[in-house]
């Protein structure tokens, strides 16, 4: 066992898999309580207490329940504290508690934070609260404004509650909601639709580029533009980009389903809440079954691209994308290296690039594949009409951490879910990381063989 796990000094991506195991466990053991349930409710089975533990820990969205009719308050705050602490990282939580009563800092803590949020910060405490603090305003600013809307539907605290589960969940990218039919009751809100969508985009790019996007607004010398690294300046571009080119997508592919009788105003703000939320963040403001099946592929593609790294979302990241298409592009020009924004991309940058997205598809084809085993492995392909694409649709949600459905979760087995769990863990983790943190460790080559050519394309 010791051989097997190792040391978390040495890797510390081991100490990301074991406290997040650890935070679905408890998760789940408190849902399983009957507070945790609306009084004349079933009580949470096992296998659904920790699917919950595990969408809300790894910020996904996905429920086999009714968050806002079956939990009762106590549940509902279990559920908000997982998406909480999961999103911002049990790590950086960890560290700040630690710390913050006495703990002193160790390179342990410094490799594990470094690795999470992106920094090489010396000092960790200040590192730990600059991110609490963000965490705090946009959470603050987000339900502020959400309490605008839901105080005056009516002046109560189950409306101050609600907009305080929303806000968390959206930064968070969690996508979990209070409503059944999630968002859909706003569709035509502006200013529910602009602050989650706010929300979401700030927590999906991630806690190094706000950083530095606020430290260089804040400078009053020219070329701010300049000043930004390559990694947040990619963050920005392809951020922008999948966005625009979701929303446009959505608008074409829907003009004559989804979008039909709506106003043009309505319908601009729903293509780009559907493009936004696919960004792994589980909201929706139309039923994911209304749209037609090239644009549930199309947000499949994208909930698997996700957001950015050391961010609350998931999915093989904006930047893994953009590192692809740059090194194809030169590629095709002829060039042996990455150039961007008068910088390279270091031959390391690109082989991580191509080993994620290389296993981010091997992780979804095979849980595509235990998925239709476990659901539909007696079912015919002339009776499953749909059935592969909701499977599909699913795996890539729960992989990407995003939690949109088709509606299948809630009439899944207990084999599907638990492919679901272990899928959704792996996307909060990310595969990379899991693998290594499973592993033996890396190793070094004793032995250097002759290279010979490999015939490829």
């Amino acid at each position: 066992m010791v051989r097997f796990s190792g040391s978390l000094l040495r890797y510390p991506a081991r100490a990301a898999l074991v406290w997040y195991a650890g935070l679905i466990a408890t998760g789940a053991m408190l849902l399983m309580l009957p507070h945790s349930v609306v009084p004349g409710v079933k009580r949470l089975s096992a296998i659904d207490a920790v699917f919950t533990a595990t969408s809300a820990s790894c910020v996904t969205g996905l429920s086999v329940r009714s968050v806002g009719n079956d939990l009762s308050l106590f549940g509902q705050a279990v559920v908000l504290g997982l998406i909480q602490i999961g999103g911002i990282g049990i790590i950086t939580v960890t560290t700040f508690v630690v710390l913050r009563f006495g703990g002193s800092e160790s390179l342990r803590h410094r490799l594990i934070l470094t690795q999470t949020l992106g920094s090489a910060e010396r000092d960790l405490r200040l590192m730990i609260g600059k991110i609490l603090r963000l965490v705090l305003v946009c959470e603050g600013v987000g339900f502020a404004l959400l309490a605008i809307r839901t105080l005056s539907n009516g002046a109560t605290w189950l409306a101050v509650w609600e907009a305080l589960f929303h806000s968390i969940s959206a930064f968070c990218n969690a996508g979990f909601s209070l409503h059944d039919s999630s968002l859909s009751a706003a569709r035509s809100d502006p200013l529910v639709n602009l602050t989650v969508m706010a929300l979401i985009i700030l927590g999906g790019l991630g806690f190094p580029v706000i950083k530095e996007v606020v430290e260089v607004a804040w400078t009053k010398k020219p070329g701010r533009w300049n000043r930004l690294s390559m990694h947040s300046k990619m963050m920005l571009i392809g951020t922008a980009v999948l966005l625009a080119a979701g929303t446009l997508i959505v608008l074409v592919l829907e003009r004559d389903n989804a979008l039909k009788d709506m106003p043009l105003g309505e319908k601009l703000l729903v293509a780009g809440f559907q493009s936004t939320t696919t960004r792994t963040a589980g909201f929706e403001t139309v039923p994911m079954a209304a749209l037609t099946n090239a644009t549930l592929f199309v947000f499949m593609l994208l909930m698997l691209v996700g957001a950015g790294p050391c961010s609350t979302a998931g999915g093989f990241k904006v930047t893994t994308l953009m590192v692809l298409v740059c090194h194809a592009w030169s590629k095709i020009r002829g060039l042996h290296r990455v150039h961007l924004f008068r910088r390279s991309v270091p031959d390391a940058t690109i082989d991580g690039a191509l080993a994620t997205s290389l296993l981010f598809g091997v992780v979804a084809a095979s849980g595509l594949v235990a998925l239709l085993v476990a659901e539909q492995a007696d079912a015919p392909h002339r009776s499953g009409a749909n059935l592969f694409l909701d499977a599909a649709f699913e795996v890539c949600s729960a992989l990407g951490t995003v939690g949109l459905s088709t509606g299948i979760t809630p009439r899944l087995n207990a084999a599907a879910k638990a492919v679901l769990i272990v899928l959704m863990f792996l996307g909060r983790l990310g595969p990379i990381s899991a693998f290594v943190a499973l592993s033996g460790g890396e190793r070094r080559d004793k032995v250097e063989y002759p290279k010979e050519e490999v015939l490829i394309g």
